[in-house]
């Protein structure tokens, strides 16, 4: 079993890489999405790569709980069940939802899945394996950081399903046209699902109340918020007459 001081090292790691990364991303764009391009390698239909990409994490977080010798922890069950919400939406509902067939490059999968698969161990290596024994009392899910946690996690969750929703339904079928999204939290930023998702995070670092949640959420923010400025350049460029730059921001309402 990892020591809790190698575990601590591997945070740092972490938490230095997504400072890397988020420099590095306001100067390449990831090629999936309004981003694809051939340069990126070899691709595949997008509803294949999102699969892919979410589902190794989906079983990873699996295996370390059921390897563990607290997977009858109560507790800890929760923490599991409401990871593992997040990845099966994810990894096998939106998939299935996504309209059209665009492209995601291997490569892009291929560091999808590396990621997820760290961050499965940071979170199943704190939950299970690394926090000590006590750390989480039955009383844990009565607490403040569980239920203040557990509201901004569905808030968030919510946010980003709502926003996807509205995302997908820009265009009709045989539509090539781009809109600017509206409704929901695109009243307040121009990458609404992202800052769902990030709230998710959040939600779930306070609710473990776990320096392996908060490195999580860094790096949430570190993969996302170069990708929403970059969108938002983008539909500021061709919806200027649309797109109130005074009150609706990047990712973070009233913020960035």
């Amino acid at each position: 079993m990892i020591s809790a001081e190698t575990f601590h090292i591997f945070l740092l790691v972490m938490a230095f890489l997504a400072v890397v990364v988020f420099v590095s991303l306001f100067f390449v764009d990831a090629g999936y999405g309004k981003f694809y391009t051939p340069k990126w390698g070899p691709s595949v239909d997008n509803h294949l790569g999102w699969f892919l990409m979410e589902a190794p994490v989906f079983v990873a977080m699996l295996l370390l709980w059921w390897f563990s010798d607290r997977r009858a922890d109560s507790v800890r069950l929760v923490f599991l069940l409401l990871f593992e919400l997040h990845y099966f939406h994810r990894a096998f509902i939106f998939p299935l939802q996504l309209r059209g067939h665009g492209r995601m490059p291997l490569s892009i999968i291929l560091m999808g899945v590396v990621f997820n698969t760290l961050n499965a161990f940071m979170q199943g290596g704190w939950i299970f394996w690394v926090s000590p024994l006590d750390y989480y009392p039955s009383t844990w899910l009565t607490s403040l950081p569980f239920l203040a946690g557990t509201c901004v996690f569905f808030t968030g969750m919510y946010v980003n399903i709502q926003s996807d929703r509205i995302i997908r339904h820009l265009r009709k079928p045989g539509d090539t046209a781009h809109y600017l999204p509206r409704g929901g939290m695109f009243r307040y930023v121009t990458s609404a699902n992202y800052f769902g998702e990030f709230l998710e995070w959040v939600g779930f670092a306070i609710l473990t109340w776990s320096w392996a949640g908060a490195v999580f959420a860094l790096w949430t923010f570190a993969n996302l918020a170069p990708r929403a400025a970059r969108i938002y350049e983008l539909y500021r460029h061709d919806f200027p007459d649309e797109l109130d730059t005074h009150k609706v921001k990047r990712i973070l309402p009233f913020i960035y």
